[in-house]
């Protein structure tokens, strides 16, 4: 029965915005506080974790660095998008799984080479679906997840990102 609800609930959001595209759209808001050492405290309305750096570069390895969570965001947007998608095309699946790998050289990071990118080089998924469908349904609804997943597009493209710095002196 839950997976008629959440098929219901998917196709009322695509009702709402097909009839208004302004309440799909907003503004996401995360905050980051310096906690001991190399850790921080992140929240975002109701949820909060916490990421930290590996003890190789000073940290504890209390808890995952950045980059696993932009991981396992990847990892995650996939694997729920090919369940949404499974229950709106009705292609049933018993199984998802993605593993990421990302390609780094530490040297960018740290500043060490100007010609070493700071980020990753490289980010390659593989997604492994159960399902008594046909090869070719599988495929298309696949091909869906990942030209509809938010995260795949902001990885992708060349997104505008800006910053600013507000300095207080104590």
């Amino acid at each position: 029965m839950r997976d008629q609800e959440i098929k219901e609930a998917l196709e009322r959001n695509v009702k709402a915005v097909t009839l208004r595209a302004a309440i799909g759209q907003g503004t996401a808001v995360t905050r980051a506080t310096l906690g001991d050492g190399l850790s921080a405290h992140v929240t975002e309305g109701p949820y909060a974790f916490t990421v930290g750096m590996t003890e190789k570069y000073g940290g504890t390895n209390a808890d995952p660095n950045p980059g696993v969570y932009v991981r396992g965001a990847l990892a995650g947007c996939l694997v729920i998008g090919a369940k949404m998608w499974a229950l709106r095309m009705a292609i049933p699946i018993s199984a998802v799984d993605v593993d990421v790998h990302a390609d780094y050289d530490v040297r960018g990071e740290l500043g060490v080479s100007p010609d070493v990118h700071a980020g990753y080089n490289a980010i390659r998924y593989t997604m492994r679906v159960t399902s008594p469908a046909p090869v070719a349904n599988v495929r298309a609804m696949l091909e869906t997840v990942v030209r509809t997943s938010s995260l795949v597009d902001d990885l992708a493209r060349a997104i505008p990102i800006r910053g600013e710095f507000q300095i207080v002196q104590d």
